[in-house]
């Protein structure tokens, strides 16, 4: 994280931790079923590629979920965490990697977000610490 993305911190590899987890919650509740059911009924590849946006989105919302909860329990989160988190969220949203990659961003072929909605989805379980609020799926907007 922090030579390939510029995402150094204990916490930033926290979050993706983190992140890889609430996929496999996503797998118990069969969120991730459904989802790979709604990307072989779609109709093109960007609205496939929007499914899995929501997808990658909630599980960024069950991280800050998590690091609400551990540090409510375990005052886990020092001074700094949270930006560590922000920053590698930044780093790793799909128009941050397509520029540096190639230099500009193919929105229809983003798979994970964007670096802003990856940061207002981890933020969103953060401040909310609230599974419910994670529902990237019934809201108009992500």
């Amino acid at each position: 994280m922090k030579d390939r993305f510029h995402a150094p911190g204990d916490f930033a590899q926290a979050y993706v931790i983190a992140h890889e987890i609430g996929h496999h919650i996503q797998n118990l509740q069969g969120i991730s079923d459904k989802v790979q059911h709604a990307r072989q009924s779609a109709r093109n590849e960007a609205e496939s590629n929007a499914y899995s946006v929501r997808l990658e989105l909630q599980a960024d919302c069950y991280a800050g979920v998590w690091a609400m909860h551990a540090d409510g329990e375990n005052r886990i989160l020092e001074a700094g965490d949270v930006e560590e988190a922000m920053t590698a969220a930044a780093a790793i949203g799909d128009d941050a990697l397509q520029k540096q990659a190639q230099g500009y961003a193919v929105p229809d072929s983003f798979t994970h977000g964007t670096s802003r909605q990856r940061m207002h989805w981890f933020n969103q379980g953060l401040n909310t610490g609230d599974i419910k609020k994670c529902d990237t799926f019934n809201v108009a907007s992500i």
